[in-house]
């Protein structure tokens, strides 16, 4: 049994919701975490710089001796995770495909219209579409970039009027959706709000179905 920890890394707070998740269905294993707020918000950086941060944050973590690392952060799996794959031989997950994979089973055979909401960056990387296009031709998909969401989670305002105006605000175009995609992990600390604007949708964030890959992983490991 590979006693070693796993290496989490996001740009901020966000991947806590995926960390937490993480320490649920997996107790007995340790992780270290890196939340670059020194560098945070990744959202509105070039590619090139994401990619470098990327590698800064996994080189660090290989540094720790971790035996797997988990980038939990939407803009970093959506514009780095295949760049830092070819370099570095220790297993890296990301955000997106599990999240897709269980949507697909979901929905298979359907027409589902999917809204994604994410950061600039990722929105722009076109990372969660073409994911969401390749397994599930037949849906229809509605994007919206939300680049004040994150900033707000890293500074707490997560349960105040200034949060719910700007999730009505930036959701005012994403209706009539069967699924919602949470393409952050720093939105799932303002779902209230977005309950409160989108009512009976179905709301997916990336952590509960990468925590399941991820055990899938180190059981097949």
């Amino acid at each position: 049994m590979d006693n070693r920890p796993i290496g989490m890394f996001d740009s901020g707070v966000g991947g806590l919701t995926v960390f937490k998740e993480v320490k649920k269905q997996l107790p007995n294993e340790n992780i270290v975490y890196l939340g670059d707020t020194k560098r945070f918000p990744y959202g509105s950086k070039s590619k090139e710089s994401i990619i470098e941060l990327t590698k800064q944050g996994i080189e660090f973590l290989i540094g720790q001796n971790v035996k797997l690392i988990v980038i939990a952060c939407g803009t970093a799996t959506s514009q780095a995770l295949e760049e830092v794959k070819k370099i570095y031989s220790i297993p890296i997950i990301g955000i997106i495909n599990s999240t897709v994979e269980y949507l697909e089973h979901k929905y298979r055979d359907k027409e589902p219209q999917i809204g994604v909401i994410a950061t600039k960056g990722t929105i722009r990387s076109n990372g969660w579409q073409n994911k969401i296009e390749l397994l599930m031709p037949k849906a229809k998909i509605k994007t919206m970039g939300c680049p004040l969401l994150a900033p707000m989670a890293e500074e707490g305002w997560t349960d105040n009027k200034i949060a719910e105006l700007t999730v009505k605000e930036y959701l005012k175009n994403i209706k009539n959706v069967d699924a919602l995609i949470l393409g952050c992990t720093h939105y799932p600390l303002v779902e209230e709000h977005i309950k409160q604007v989108l009512g009976n949708v179905k709301f997916f964030n990336g952590a509960p179905n990468l925590a399941k890959h991820l055990k899938d992983v180190l059981v097949e490991g």
